[in-house]
Order: C-alpha cells, then sequence, then structure tokens
C-alpha cells in the first residue's frame, strides 16, 4: 500500500500527518520545523510516496534540505491549497491543515510549484535590500525637502551636489531645525553608502554570469534587471515556451468568464512584482531613450499610436520578458534586427 504525507509548516515547529492510500492516519506528530526533524518524523512511518506542504517563508530551506536527505516532498500553491483545505475541515487548525494536506497528496489534486535555488534567493535578497534602501534615501530627503520649506526654502533635485549644502545652510543659527538637519544629512550619507556598496556587488555579479551580459546586449536592460530576470527565472527549462513569462509575471489581461458574462480587464499583476516594474522601466528606456533603429520599438509605437503609451510600454515589458527567457534557453545574444 502506498502512503502519503502533508506537512503543516510554521516558523517553529511543523505538524506531520501520515496516511494510507485509503485516507487512513498512520501517524501525526509535532516536531521542529527543520529537514533533520522531519525526516526522522517521516523515517518513523512506512515510506511515503510523495510528501506535500505549501508556499511560504520557510519553504525554500524546507524543500532543498529534504530533496537532500531523499525525502519525495512537493511544494504547492498556497492560494490553492487555502481553497482546497477550506474544504475539507470546518475548523482551522494545524492538525486540520496538515490531514488536509495529506489528503491532496494522496489524491493528487494540487499544482506544484518550483522552489527557486537558494542561490537565486540570496539574489533576490540583495536586490529587495537595494529596494529597501533606496526608499529609504527618498523618505530622508522629501523630509530634508519640508523642513527647509517651512522656512521658505525650496532645494533643488537631492542627488544634486547643492541639495545638502542648501540644506545645512537653510538651518544655521535654529537650534532645532540645524539639529535635525544634520542627523537626517547624516542618514542620508550612510544610506547612500549602502546602496553604493550594493551596487558594486551587483555590477560584480552581473560581469561574472554569461547569462546577465547575454541580457545586457539589448537595449534597456542593466545590471540591475539582468541579474533581477535570471534570479526570477532560475531554470529557463522549467518553461516549456517563452510565451509562459508573460502569465508567469503577471503581464497578461485578467479574464473573468462565468455563463454570459466574460470580461477582459488590465493585467494580473501576479508573480513578482519588483521584476515586472524593472521591465516596465526596460520598456520605457527603450521608448524614449534608444535612438537607434529597432523593430521592437517600432511594434511598441504602433500599439501607442492606436492605442496608449502605457499599454505600449506594458506589451512591450511583456515582449522583453520573452525575448529575454528565450536568449537565456538558446544562449544567443539579441539581433536588433
Amino acid at each position: 500500500m502506498e502512503y502519503f504525507a502533508g506537512l503543516d509548516v510554521s516558523m517553529e515547529e511543523t505538524r506531520v500527518c501520515i496516511l494510507d492510500g485509503d485516507g487512513t492516519v498512520i501517524r501525526e506528530v509535532k516536531v521542529p520545523s527543520t529537514p533533520s526533524d522531519i525526516e526522522a518524523a517521516l523515517a518513523g512511518a512506512p515510506a511515503c510516496r510523495r510528501v506535500v506542504f505549501e508556499t511560504g517563508r520557510m519553504a525554500p530551506m524546507l524543500h532543498h534540505g529534504l530533496t537532500e536527505r531523499g525525502v519525495p516532498v512537493v511544494c504547492i500553491e498556497s492560494r490553492q491549497a487555502s481553497q482546497a483545505l477550506k474544504s475539507l475541515a470546518t475548523h482551522k487548525t494545524d492538525r486540520n491543515d496538515a490531514r488536509g494536506l495529506a489528503h491532496l497528496a494522496r489524491t493528487g489534486f494540487f499544482k506544484p510549484v518550483h522552489v527557486k535555488s537558494l542561490p537565486a534567493h540570496a539574489i533576490r535578497s540583495l536586490i529587495i535590500a537595494r529596494k529597501k534602501l533606496v526608499g529609504q534615501r527618498v523618505m530622508l530627503e522629501n523630509q530634508i525637502r519640508g523642513l527647509a520649506v517651512v522656512f521658505g526654502v525650496r532645494l533643488p533635485r537631492a542627488l544634486s551636489s547643492a541639495f545638502i549644502a542648501q540644506a545645512l545652510q537653510a538651518s544655521e543659527g535654529i537650534d532645532g531645525l540645524s539639529a535635525a538637519m544634520r542627523g537626517l544629512v547624516t542618514a542620508r550619507m550612510a544610506v547612500l553608502s549602502a546602496v553604493t556598496s550594493i551596487d558594486a556587488d551587483i555590477k560584480k555579479l552581473t560581469r561574472a554570469s554569461s547569462a546577465c551580459r547575454l541580457l545586457m546586449t539589448i537595449p534597456g536592460v542593466g545590471h540591475l534587471t539582468a541579474l533581477a530576470f535570471t534570479a526570477a527565472v532560475d531554470d529557463p527549462e522549467r518553461f516549456r515556451r517563452s510565451r509562459d513569462l508573460g502569465a508567469y509575471l503577471g503581464l497578461v489581461p485578467r479574464r473573468y468568464q462565468s455563463g454570459e458574462v466574460d470580461y477582459t480587464g488590465s493585467i494580473s499583476k501576479c508573480g513578482d512584482r519588483r521584476m515586472r516594474t524593472l521591465l516596465y522601466e526596460a520598456a520605457n528606456v527603450m521608448l524614449t531613450r534608444y535612438k537607434r533603429p529597432l523593430k521592437l520599438k517600432d511594434w511598441a509605437l504602433a500599439i501607442a499610436k492606436r492605442s496608449t503609451l502605457r499599454k505600449a510600454r506594458i506589451a512591450l515589458a511583456r515582449r522583453l520578458a520573452i525575448i529575454m527567457h528565450a536568449m537565456l534557453r538558446h544562449g544567443t545574444e539579441f539581433k536588433p534586427a
């Protein structure tokens, strides 16, 4: 007889439930959320054909750790699992969730998801850290500008050399404002230094990656976009068609159909929001700053003429994602013609 297991994972503990092929509970236990403890809990019962758990913050560590130990683990989409678990149990408890996931493993009523490699997650962490620091820099600059406006001083662009000089000059002789300005300026300099350090690391990583160098042959695609795309895709072979990248990144129209109702709305915005933003920015650079003849740009401008420039950017971002995936898959450079 075949056996199946479900894991309800939390930060500290994991509830393990093992069922046989008829749905009878064989074993239920609560163990620490580490691959070794979960493997030991599964070893206390007959070997399982399939072990299922949901996506979450612990998913990469557990998936790769259990896979290395030979456990046939499958990670499934949490949104889909949530709808199925609601129909299986009236009360939401860790025990019921583990049982529900075990039943999903037994019936096969789930959609497995790809768990990115740990190096890909490390790159994503670097990109997320940069985004947070840039946001902090902008917040500090806006605060400095707002304090100066109260005293009738309109500061220049924040990245100009005169920004800090005029901000400190405006606060001279005013005790409270001077201390506030110095503190904000010091914090801004520290954040700028951290952003510069991360940018240097990003450039070093892109120079060392042949895939990133290929992607950077596309006009408008820089170090950050290339590195983020390789981390988002992780394994190009997991996509059967390059066209699937549009739906994966949420750059296709959302559709709702029920009976006589058939509605097509704006883009779905599923998947990696940061990657979608970077592709949109790359499309905007290609449309507004790239001056050489380019068929891809002409195609997007034709869309802008019969619709809007915003829709043209989104369409071009989707097309760029398709092209970039094809380049990674076949190892070819971008050909403008």
